[in-house]
């Protein structure tokens, strides 16, 4: 079988100058989800105590960002189907930067809660969109740095952005990590407009070509492996504080410094990853990454018995983001005319794996294991995603082969 991709490549019309600029455009955003994304978590007791709630309560605030993305995703990928990437880019950024915006100006819950929600809407979409727009800048084999570019934004936010603006919210007010997050949002806007180039929908994209990446087996096989093998990062990064204090004994006071060795290690990921499937092709890279990523997993439940080997861990269990460009890559390419859809879907499948890591590492810890325990899961989950990746790689292999029969 051989795919149909729709690309709108613009890669011979502009030069190297502004494909940086476009892609740096693109990447701010992404930076501004990012730290959006995370910083709930840091300030969610100054959340919870400004308005009126426990923190288990305002865990909501969480969660209602996660539900808008899934929901957000597949719904705003049909609806703007029709409409030029580069506006929907930009409309997607100012929408994302008054709902958070927004948010910094109430206190009400349920207020709170619906802004939350909001804000979550444009993130699945954007992500397919700008992979789509970057993507198109560059030389086929080129897509995966391209898109690895763009995503470099999300890794940074997790070293500086999102630590930055919980420091800022401590400092000033937790609105005020909004409102920086706003801004960035409405400055990635700004960026878009006046760099990207034009990028119409494909010829005869609508709605129905988009809801047509439902039809592709492929791209079902790709959502459970992220759902799935993702899941295995959150199992492990949603009970890390509670590791590195147990079980590697460490003081509370030293966690600040090791947790950003897990974003380190997610934009050290996130440059090589892209520069190895360039060399070695996609396919082989995602499932070199899936293997490794496992393989971390399963190390951690040793080195993290100690400080020092602990922080070495979270530094390796970040690099398993070195997929994540390969893994857009290969969705755009399985989803025919569908790629806006089927890349938005993706953003959908790791929040799922959010929900689907954080759950099962709470089940095994009520079951009685012990933090350390998670890793062990972490491992069992990405190698049940890396069976999945390759199971469709054969079943990819299968259908080709009986395609060259026929012919």
């Amino acid at each position: 079988m051989k795919y149909k991709i729709d690309r709108l490549n613009v890669a011979s019309g502009i030069d190297a100058k502004t494909r940086r600029l476009c892609i740096f455009a693109l990447a701010v955003g992404a930076f501004a989800i990012g730290t959006s994304e995370f910083v709930s978590m840091g300030l969610q007791p100054e959340m919870a105590k400004s308005s009126g709630v426990d923190i288990p309560t305002a865990g909501q605030y969480i969660s209602a960002y996660a539900l808008g993305v899934v929901v957000g995703a597949p719904v705003l990928a049909v609806a703007t189907a029709k409409y030029p990437r580069k506006y929907v880019l930009v409309a997607l950024m100012l929408f994302y930067a008054f709902s958070n915006i927004a948010s910094a100006c109430v206190t009400s819950f349920h207020a709170l809660v619906g802004l939350r929600f909001m804000s979550g809407l444009p993130h699945g979409i954007y992500f397919g969109v700008a992979s789509i727009a970057a993507s198109s800048m560059v030389e086929m084999k080129n897509r995966p740095k391209a898109i690895g570019a763009v995503m470099l934004g999300l890794t940074i936010a997790t070293v500086v952005g999102a630590p930055f603006a919980t420091w800022l919210g401590q400092q000033l007010g937790w609105q005020m990590a909004f409102v920086m997050v706003g801004s960035i949002g409405a400055l990635c806007a700004i960026l878009v407009f006046f760099f990207l180039p034009s990028l119409p929908t494909a010829l005869g994209t609508s709605p129905l070509t988009e809801l047509s990446a439902l039809k592709e087996k492929q791209v079902w096989f790709m959502l459970a492996t992220v759902a799935i093998g993702t899941a295995g990062l959150f199992a492990v990064f949603s009970y890390i504080k509670s590791t590195l204090t147990v079980v590697s004994g460490l003081s509370i006071g030293w966690v600040p410094f090791i947790m950003p060795l897990i974003g380190l290690g997610m934009v050290t990921g996130n440059i090589l990853g892209p520069k190895i499937a360039v060399k070695i092709g996609p396919m082989r890279m995602l499932f070199c990454a899936l293997l490794w990523s496992t393989i971390t997993f399963f190390l951690f439940y040793f080195l993290c018995h100690s400080g020092i080997t602990a922080a070495i861990g979270c530094f390796l269990i970040g690099t398993s983001f070195a997929s994540m460009p390969s893994i857009q890559t290969r969705v755009m390419d399985v989803a025919a005319n569908a790629q806006t859809l089927a890349g938005a879907l993706m953003q959908s499948a790791f929040n799922v794996a959010n929900a689907l890591g954080a759950e099962s590492g709470a089940e095994i810890l009520r079951l009685g294991f012990g933090y350390q325990d998670t890793a062990i899961l972490g491992g069992c989950l990405t190698f049940c995603g890396l069976s999945i990746f390759t199971l469709s790689w054969y079943v990819e292999k299968r259908d080709q082969a009986k395609a060259l029969k026929q012919a």
